[in-house]
């Protein structure tokens, strides 16, 4: 750590601005911009393409089989398909799978309704997972104590950019005939013992929308796996059932069409983006975790009621966990976070994607399970915003307006 992210940074105004004091931070949380240059030439390099082949961007295209080549190759091996959206990938990758219709597929329990939708529209029953306790992700005992006889598979998220254990899980699940879909769609990169996730389950899924670590632009995604039978189904449940591994297939003969399947393709012009987007994404890992690692040192050293959630060296941080312990401070956790805002910090005050809370995913669950250390952990927490582009001024400006909410807040 820099020696100017100092353990005593100098706070000008004890008032908080939330009662009319000056804030911390005056101006913005700088923007992340994602669209930049490389990818306004990764751009401008597929319209040249196509104009000079006299053709309009379509879909399937060379842009896309390099930017499933590059992904591929960070994964160290494999087949890709890219698609429209994250949730679309999360629901051709279960559909791939072939799973018996109603069996159930365990589910963490913190994560977007784009996890449990796909399990539902695919004719599968959710079972609720609980993460272990004082974590985001769920874990292999918590996982073994939710399996029944209807059990097929298992959607594990990796949360907030850390991984699950993985390795154990999938060891747990194989080991009874179970499948296992990662859901890496906030961890691009992450790695767990220092293997990439999305390559040790039978399929993963990731969402390459504008906030992640990666992007393919205002929405996309990815399904990847190591094994070619579900990768050509993924391929024909991306696309209307086209079997397009055939030699013989036309594309304008649907009477080859294997099975009825919607159409998720994404677009060529997307695609260019992802290829500019994911030949930087160690780097944009790495300075992200560079913010989080400062954060956290930082609020080890100068704070009493708050502590940091935890990273390591192999996370992708897309958000990050800051834990208060409300019994020292004389207001709620939203209270104190909300203060914070206020202080010119971008965070979430309550993470809301608790599936227990939903009341309108109850009726398609398996049970009423409620999942109480997820509920614990989230009931403990706001979640720091970040972004590659937060460097030492952020770290100081953030750890600063927790320190001063803290101070006006203590018991």
């Amino acid at each position: 750590m820099n020696s100017r992210l100092r353990a005593n940074s100098l706070l000008d105004n004890d008032r908080l601005a939330i009662e009319g004091g000056s804030p911390v931070r005056s101006t913005p949380m700088p923007a992340r911009l994602a669209v930049g240059t490389a990818e306004r030439t990764m751009i401008a390099e597929a319209l040249d393409y196509y104009t000079e082949h006299e053709l309009d961007p379509g879909y399937q295209g060379p842009f896309e089989q390099r930017y499933c080549d590059a992904f591929c190759t960070l994964m160290g091996g494999g087949y890709a398909d890219a698609v429209a959206t994250g949730t679309a990938a999360l629901y051709i990758a279960l559909a791939a799978l072939n799973l018996p219709e109603g069996s159930e597929v365990l589910v963490s329990p913190i994560t977007d309704p784009g996890s449990l939708s796909p399990i539902i529209l695919n004719r599968l029953v959710p079972r609720l997972v609980d993460s272990r306790v004082g974590s985001y992700n769920t874990g292999v005992k918590e996982i073994q104590s939710r399996i029944t006889k209807r059990t097929s598979c298992i959607l594990v998220v990796h949360s907030l950019g850390q991984a699950a254990e993985i390795d154990a899980i999938v060891e747990l699940a194989h080991g009874l005939g179970l499948k296992v879909l990662e859901d890496c769609s906030q961890a691009h990169g992450a790695l767990w013992k220092g293997q990439r996730v999305g390559t040790f389950g039978d399929v993963a899924a990731f969402s390459t929308m504008y906030r992640k670590a990666s992007i393919t632009g205002a929405s996309g995604g990815v399904i990847f796996t190591k094994d070619i039978d579900i990768h050509q189904q993924a391929l024909a449940y991306a696309d209307r059932g086209k079997p397009r591994w055939r030699a013989d297939f036309d594309d304008r003969n649907p009477a080859q069409y294997l099975f009825p399947a919607l159409n998720f393709n994404t677009d060529e012009i997307s695609c260019a983006i992802g290829l500019a987007s994911i030949h930087r994404l160690d780097e944009t890992r790495r300075r992200r975790l560079e913010y989080v690692a400062d954060v956290s040192n930082l609020i080890h050293k100068r704070c009493s009621a708050c502590r940091p959630y935890g990273y390591a060296d192999d996370d992708s941080p897309f958000i990050y966990p800051i834990v208060v312990n409300t019994g020292a401070i004389r207001v709620n956790k939203e209270a104190f976070a909300r203060a914070v805002i206020a202080e010119g910090i971008g965070l979430n005050p309550h993470y809301q994607y608790l599936v227990a809370d939903w009341p309108w995913v109850r009726p398609y669950l398996s049970d009423d399970f409620d999942t109480p250390n997820a509920r614990n952990i989230r009931d403990s927490t706001f979640n720091l915003y970040l972004n590659e582009k937060y460097g030492e001024q952020e770290v100081l400006d953030t750890v600063d307006a927790i320190v001063k909410v803290e101070r006006a807040y203590l018991k």
